[in-house]
């Protein structure tokens, strides 16, 4: 046997067209070997000559479940990929062909749209996500199927990964205009996880899945690539061939099949820090400096942040981002949406039902655990404005669309508001139609202003942003001056130097204010430090779009 291919998985329902993918698509000496962590597959797997499945009543975690898969084989490669992936034909010659002993290997990555659900009654359908509760074209609640489809998109294509100094993994979108980014074998920083090759006698010797050290699931990407490069190997992408990954990120009955709490992946990004970032990996030959420094510049980290690990900032020059100017017909757009949980529950349905309404992926960001819609991220930290901030940045993170929309748990958005899509990539969009309703009586005022809540832009820049927006905070501590909405004033507490323009919906969205809100509400404008601009009263019901809606949830 050449090639073993080693699927972790747990309540996971694509486990067998994910098999039957492989299976189909392979063209060399090449298995498959699966662990079913915790529960039988369902549906059931086929028989098939190349499948070996290992099955434990209980789960043991995703890296001791791969590693236990790994000890199985005798193949000369392994690849490691997840329970929800579609692949290339003839992909794994085409990987073994240009394999080196001393490199891990990835595809290029596509993401993969597994079904749509279907109404039964009326034929409406929509995009992958949680069962339905409702149909937009008729009283539907209950009766909707899948129809699946497992189409690869050929939009994104992602060939290169770095991570920042958190470390959070990026996407490393600039690299491709880089001479060293072209070609059909270039080298990667680093990786996303779902699926990469190596051999299986560097596998052992790199502890590639320490479970002990970095927990059962997080920052497995960073593992993989630092132990590659910093023991001598090279991280390499192929782009002969592809695979295409399934993004969880709208929750519910369709969320990340292993528990993956904001402690957990706080851990294990603590733990790949601790271990690279201060070169204690025992095996390493080179110092973690020395790989930034071979991709410098890198997105996310600065001067001194290279100098603090010991690098010296090499002499280069940094590659320019080039302006979008014109909408484009392939760019993806998503949610990043973050509560503290301190908002009743018919107020927090209402907002739900309006993102759904979007039709988009969604990662929410929580200080408590909910399961009504969204990957959630949950973060084991108290309210405030840091916290708010770290919420933001960790959807971010999880969260793989061109385009992000950042939402906010106590705001009503129209449709519209989704479907606008940011002319330029070097600024932030603000909805300028955004009214600010009291919950308690539909009170409504409107004035010209900038709300996070309103905000939207392409996800690099505002990864950058928040980034050194929560390291700023960390240091120094948030001030009114520094301003909560990105790219919105000139001040020299500012975290940086992005601009932002307004965009204006025809429906407006809702600011709805309850007890709970974190920040103030102003109601009349000689609260104002400076006077606001187009000062307006109304009445909820009064805005268009809006006329049967108050109550706002409980107001009691």
């Amino acid at each position: 046997m050449d090639l073993s291919i080693l699927i972790p998985s747990r309540h996971e329902i694509f486990l067998k067209n994910t098999i039957e993918d492989i299976t189909k698509n392979i063209r060399g000496d090449t298995e498959v070997i699966a662990v079913l962590d915790g529960e039988w597959a369902n549906p059931p797997i086929i028989d098939h000559p190349r499948v070996t499945l290992i099955y434990h009543p209980e789960s043991i975690g995703q890296r001791a479940a791969t590693n236990e898969a790994a000890r199985l084989s005798q193949a000369k490669y392994l690849i490691k990929c997840d329970s929800h992936c579609s692949f290339d034909e003839g992909f794994d010659v085409k990987l073994m062909t240009d394999m080196q002993d001393d490199w891990t290997m990835v595809p290029i990555m596509r993401n993969l749209h597994v079904f749509d659900w279907v109404c039964r009654r009326c034929g409406d359908k929509r995009y992958q996500g949680p069962t339905p509760t409702s149909c937009p074209k008729c009283d539907n609640t209950t009766d909707f199927e899948r129809d699946v489809v497992w189409i690869a998109k050929t939009n994104p294509q992602s060939t290169a990964f770095c991570f920042d100094p958190e470390p959070h993994l990026q996407y490393f979108r600039g690299f491709k205009r880089r001479p060293e980014g072209r070609g059909d074998i270039t080298e990667t920083m680093s990786l996303q996880g779902s699926c990469f090759m190596i051999t299986r006698e560097k596998y052992f010797e790199l502890n590639i899945c320490d479970e002990n050290t970095f927990g059962s699931w997080g920052s497995q990407g960073i593992e993989v690539a630092c132990k590659t490069w910093l023991s001598g190997g090279r991280v390499i992408c192929n782009h002969k061939t592809w695979y295409a990954h399934l993004f969880r990120t709208q929750g519910g009955d369709f969320g990340f099949p292993y528990h993956n709490s904001g402690r957990q992946i706080q851990c294990a990004k603590q733990m790949a820090k601790e271990v690279f970032f201060n070169n204690k990996w025992p095996k390493q030959i080179h110092p973690i400096s020395w790989l930034i420094e071979k991709f410098w510049p890198v997105p996310g980290w600065k001067d001194e942040d290279l100098i603090a690990i010991g690098g010296k900032v090499p002499v280069a020059q940094s590659v320019p981002t080039p302006i979008v100017t014109a909408p484009q017909e392939n760019l993806t757009k998503g949610i990043v949406y973050y509560t503290d949980n301190r908002i009743d529950e018919d107020l927090a349905q209402m907002v739900m039902d309006s993102i759904i309404e979007a039709r988009l992926p969604v990662v929410a960001a929580s200080l408590q655990p909910i399961d009504f819609f969204g990957m959630n991220i949950v973060l084991d930290l108290e309210r405030s404005y840091l916290t708010m901030f770290k919420q933001v940045l960790e959807g971010l993170e999880a969260l793989d669309t061109d385009i992000v929309f950042l939402v906010e748990h106590d705001v009503l958005y129209s449709k519209e508001h989704f479907d606008f899509t940011p002319i330029e990539n070097d600024r932030f969009y603000y909805n300028k139609n955004n009214w600010q309703v009291r919950q308690s009586d539909g009170h409504a005022v409107y004035w010209d202003c900038k709300k996070v809540s309103q905000v939207c832009g392409y996800r690099d820049l505002f990864l950058k942003h928040y980034t050194e927006r929560v390291r700023r905070v960390e240091a120094e501590g948030f001030t009114r001056a520094m301003g909560f909405e990105p790219g919105s004033h000139g001040r020299a507490e500012r975290v940086d130097d992005v601009t932002s323009e307004f965009f204006e919906t025809k429906i407006p969205n809702l600011d709805i204010r309850h007890k709970g809100n974190l920040t103030s509400s102003r109601w009349s404008p000689d609260k104002f430090r400076n006077k606001p601009k187009n000062w307006t009263e109304s009445h909820v019901n009064k805005l268009l779009g809006w006329e049967d809606l108050m109550p706002c949830g409980n107001t009691s």
